[in-house]
C-alpha cells in the first residue's frame, strides 16, 4: 500500500493508510501512515468495538491535514481487553488436550491439527451463522489440506512443494497459516453473548494449541532457513508482535 500511495500522490490524490508492520513503512516512506500495534488482519484493532475502530479511522484520516510528508505516527492505544487485568472471564468453547510435546513427526502433527480442526468445526460454523461472514478462504484450501502443508513445512520445508501454484513456498504457507488462524479464532469467539478480547484469544491460540506451537516452531526454524521466502516472512509476518516472546520450547 505504501508504494501505491506514492503513485496516487504523484497524480495529485492525497493518501493516508494504516500500517500493521512499522518497519516496512519506515523503509517505503509513504506520504502519510498511522502505525498501529494490532494483530495482522485486524487493522482497526478489536472486533465488535465500533467506538475504538472509529478512533483509529479518525486518527488515520487526520493525517490528511498534514501539508507534507512523509508522516508516520503511532496510534497510542492497544485494543480494548488487551491488558491482562481486563482480559478475564472468557473461555474457549472447546477443551483441547495440551499441545503435543514432540513435533518432529509430520504425520503426528497433521493428525493433531486435524483433531483440533474437527473439535472446532461446529463452533466455526456457528460463528459464520452468527456473524454472517468469515475471513477464512484466502488460500482456496480446506482446513485438512492446510494442516497437511503446515505439518510438512514444519518437518521438511525445503522438501515441500509450493503449496499454491504460482506462488513461493513462503507466500503459499502464509496464506494457509492465516486461513487456519482465522478458522481457529472465529470458532473461539462463536458465542455471541460472551465478550472476548484479542489478548485472550491470541494467548489461547499461540499458547494452548498445537497450531500455535507449530507456527512458532516454523517461525524459529525459518529465521535461518535457506528458503528466502520463508526467511523473510519469519522476521515480521509469521507471529504477531505481541506474541514474539514465544519460542518452540517456551
Amino acid at each position: 500500500m505504501g508504494g501505491l500511495a506514492h503513485v496516487l500522490e504523484d497524480e495529485g490524490i492525497p493518501t493516508t493508510h494504516i500500517s500493521l508492520i512499522r518497519l516496512h513503512t519506515e523503509k517505503i516512506k509513504p506520504p502519510r501512515a498511522l502505525a498501529v500495534p494490532f494483530e495482522l488482519g485486524r487493522p482497526l484493532g478489536a472486533p465488535n468495538e465500533p467506538d475504538f475502530q472509529r478512533r483509529v479511522l479518525s486518527d488515520c484520516l487526520a493525517l490528511l491535514e498534514r501539508p507534507s510528508g512523509p508522516v508516520l505516527e503511532d496510534f497510542p492505544d492497544t485494543p480494548p481487553g488487551t491488558d491482562e487485568e481486563e482480559a478475564q472471564g472468557w473461555a474457549c468453547p472447546v477443551n483441547f488436550a495440551p499441545p503435543m510435546d514432540d513435533i518432529s513427526d509430520a504425520d503426528l502433527v497433521y493428525q493433531s491439527l486435524v483433531q483440533e480442526v474437527n473439535l472446532l468445526r461446529p463452533w466455526y460454523e456457528e460463528a459464520v451463522k452468527n456473524f454472517g461472514r468469515s475471513a477464512f478462504g484466502i488460500s482456496g484450501k480446506t482446513p485438512d489440506e492446510i494442516a497437511r502443508v503446515i505439518a510438512d513445512v514444519l518437518v521438511d520445508p525445503l522438501g515441500t512443494a509450493p503449496p499454491i501454484e504460482g506462488e513461493s513456498i513462503g507466500v503459499g504457507f502464509k496464506r494457509m497459516a492465516d486461513d487456519m488462524r482465522y478458522f481457529y479464532t472465529e470458532a473461539a469467539i462463536a458465542r455471541p453473548d460472551q465478550r472476548t478480547s484479542d489478548f485472550e484469544v491470541a494467548n489461547w491460540l499461540w499458547g494452548e494449541t498445537t497450531l500455535g506451537k507449530v507456527l512458532v516452531a516454523i517461525r524459529d526454524e525459518s529465521m535461518e532457513s535457506e528458503e528466502p521466502s520463508l526467511k523473510v516472512l519469519a522476521v515480521t509476518a509469521m507471529v504477531p508482535t505481541h506474541q514474539r516472546q514465544r519460542t518452540r520450547h517456551g
